[in-house]
């Protein structure tokens, strides 16, 4: 399957998903995450993405890019900047690859710290600019997670508001690695619980296993990485 079949598929994922869900078309926006894809690979999924797009009556929303690490976000940015991609960073990100990284991310989704977000929002100061942040949960407990705890995100995420140079776009979580699919619901409805509490409803979550999931508990955005560019060599 070539990788524009692959990307219509995901995107009749998506869709299917958001009438199943009693959605809006068009509803959940697709972040592709590129780990260890080459730059000319991510560009044909934008150019293959913009033409089916340009030939679909209500055109779907421009794909993001999401890349979980700064180096590959600083090798690969350079060659796509004619596109005009926003750029997600979706990884851990280390207080010495923060310069690095506002270089060309548009937005950070993995915050998870007082102090990460303070460390960003001088950074930015310093720049005279504003930075697109959400806050990372540890919806499932895992050990192997990144994120803040469930009990701890609220005040996080008040932090960040209170900080002149982020503005807080929502939250982000990584699904619960079981194939016990209420397990993974159950993990994505926490999400979306505290962003209600929170008052944001741009949710982050859901991936090439767990995307439908996902979508009927609110995603916004769902990251699709191997379902497009198939499994990583």
């Amino acid at each position: 399957m070539s990788l524009d079949q692959r990307l219509a598929r995901v995107r009749a994922r998506i869709a299917a998903a958001e009438s199943a869900a009693g959605r809006s078309p068009g509803s959940v926006r697709l972040l592709l995450a590129t780990k260890t894809q080459d730059a000319a690979a991510i560009r044909a999924a934008l150019l293959a993405d913009a033409a089916a797009s340009a030939t679909t009556a209500g055109a779907a929303h421009r794909i993001l890019i999401g890349e979980n690490r700064v180096q590959e976000l600083v090798a690969k940015a350079p060659e796509l900047i004619d596109l005009a991609p926003e750029l997600h960073l979706i990884g851990p990100l280390q207080s010495n690859k923060v310069n690095a990284a506002l270089r060309w991310a548009s937005c950070v989704q993995s915050v998870d710290s007082t102090a990460l977000a303070e460390r960003l929002d001088r950074r930015c100061a310093a720049e005279g600019r504003t930075l697109d942040v959400m806050v990372q949960v540890n919806v499932s407990g895992e050990p192997t997670k990144s994120g803040v705890s469930p009990a701890d995100a609220e005040a996080l995420a008040d932090r960040v508001r209170a900080l002149d140079r982020l503005r807080l776009r929502g939250l982000m979580t990584i699904g619960a690695n079981s194939p016990d699919q209420d397990l993974v619901r159950a993990g994505f409805a926490r999400l979306r619980d505290l962003g209600a509490r929170i008052g944001t409803t741009e949710l982050s979550m859901g991936m090439s296993r767990d995307l439908e999931a996902a979508v009927q508990e609110g995603a916004t955005i769902v990251r699709v990485g191997t379902a497009v560019f198939g499994a990583r060599g």
